[in-house]
């Protein structure tokens, strides 16, 4: 029998094949590239509310930093969302999945490796972007010392460390998501609704999180947690903001994946 090491290449190999993976990675390359035309097409930042928009065109180095407050609203809900929608329900849609799971394939491994998969692209598609926007960046204000939330400088190498250590926070909500997208493409079994589900949620928890009265929803909310890597940002780490990120997500993340696990296990492949 295939180890889940073995069925997970397998689902990458899927995802290298399909058009919308590379449209996913398109979104990610074109937004830092837009942002910087942006930026030179006009004289001001970012602006002064933005996180590190007051400080682009001082350093390259802020320009991924904004970006990554700017693509929570939509970008990265909308990129992991085009393959953990899609991940269970075009294989169900288009009859390939029955032939999987009838064949001598435990159906956890077969869930564990689209989980995988789905996580992957993720991860992926954060450190494409990261890069790009580095590099546009860096020929746009060049790759100096980055002044923190905090108002002290770092050098560059120091930079490099807490943008690093930022990504994989601002992973979090980003795995809770695709969590989210995998349990409806599972639940579902119509990649069209769970990927359009899959960003309705996440507009919809940023539209609590602005509702008058509903403030004390916001600590619990997923587009709060895209704002916990500022910590590693200020001086000094303020862990707090991260610690909390990291449960709640947690919580998100292990509901949707058990759910979709359940259901996966459960799944009728002797009807239609």
């Amino acid at each position: 029998m295939p180890s889940t090491a073995t069925v997970y290449r397998w689902e990458l190999r899927k995802l290298v094949s399909q058009k919308r993976t590379y449209l996913g990675l398109a979104f990610a390359i074109a937004m830092p590239l837009l942002f910087v035309l942006a930026l030179t097409l006009r004289r001001h930042g970012a602006g002064p509310d933005v996180a590190f928009g007051r400080y682009v065109r001082q350093s390259g180095l802020a320009i991924p930093l904004v970006l990554l407050v700017f693509g929570s609203f939509w970008l990265f809900p909308l990129i992991t969302a085009l393959v953990a929608g899609d991940i269970v329900a075009a294989e169900d849609h288009n009859g390939t999945l029955k032939t999987i799971l009838t064949r001598s394939v435990g159906r956890g491994r077969v869930f564990a490796a689209k989980a995988l998969a789905t996580f992957t692209y993720a991860g992926l598609a954060l450190v494409v972007m990261g890069l790009v926007a580095v590099a546009a960046g860096g020929l746009k204000s060049g790759l100096h010392p980055l002044t923190t939330l905090s108002g002290t400088r770092v050098s560059v190498g120091r930079a490099f460390v807490l943008m690093g250590a930022s990504a994989l926070v601002y992973m979090l909500p980003l795995l809770a998501i695709a969590s989210i997208g995998l349990l409806l493409s599972t639940v579902t079994r119509n990649s069209a609704g769970a990927v359009v589900g899959t960003l309705l949620f996440s507009l919809l928890l940023q539209l609590v999180t602005i509702l008058p009265g509903l403030g004390g929803l916001r600590p619990y909310l997923l587009p709060e947690q895209f704002n916990a890597w500022q910590g590693f940002l200020r001086v000094p780490t303020d862990w707090a903001p991260i610690g909390h990120a990291a449960w709640v997500c947690a919580i998100y993340a292990v509901v949707c994946v058990s759910a979709a696990f359940l259901v996966f296990l459960r799944r009728d492949v002797a009807g239609d």
